[in-house]
């Protein structure tokens, strides 16, 4: 089974560390990081992971922002998008998959079981 490759961009250094030992220790996935959206984008590019863990609330460039401008490149608009975000009431939720999302997973997640939702989101195989 091959290494995939996830690329968390969230702008809450604790919250990167937690996820990326989390999807490496139960799925044992190869991590990369961002901590802004223009630098989630720039390594979307550059990396090309398999699936994207995304904040929606981010100064600067916030998630909904960041997606949109990875939808518009043509190197990374096929790479699914999770959202993460605290915010994930059902209207919400449903505006997100409006726009193209893979899915949402609400903060605070449980490191446990974070593989597991992304690789159902993903119909992935763990």
């Amino acid at each position: 089974m091959s290494t995939r490759r996830i690329l968390i961009i969230d702008d809450e250094e604790a919250i990167l560390a937690v996820a990326k030992l989390s999807l490496k220790m139960v799925a044992e996935w190869d991590v990369v990081t961002a901590t802004s959206g223009p630098e989630g984008v720039i390594k979307a590019e550059s990396e090309q992971p398999e699936a994207i863990l995304l904040d929606v609330m981010m100064p600067q460039m916030d998630g909904i922002s960041t997606f949109k401008q990875l939808q518009a490149n043509a190197k990374t608009q096929a790479i699914p998008v999770i959202l993460l975000t605290a915010k994930a009431q059902a209207v919400e939720q449903l505006q997100y998959k409006q726009i193209g999302v893979t899915g949402v997973i609400t903060k605070p997640f449980n490191s446990l079981t974070l593989a597991n939702e992304m690789a159902e989101l993903l119909d992935w195989r763990l």
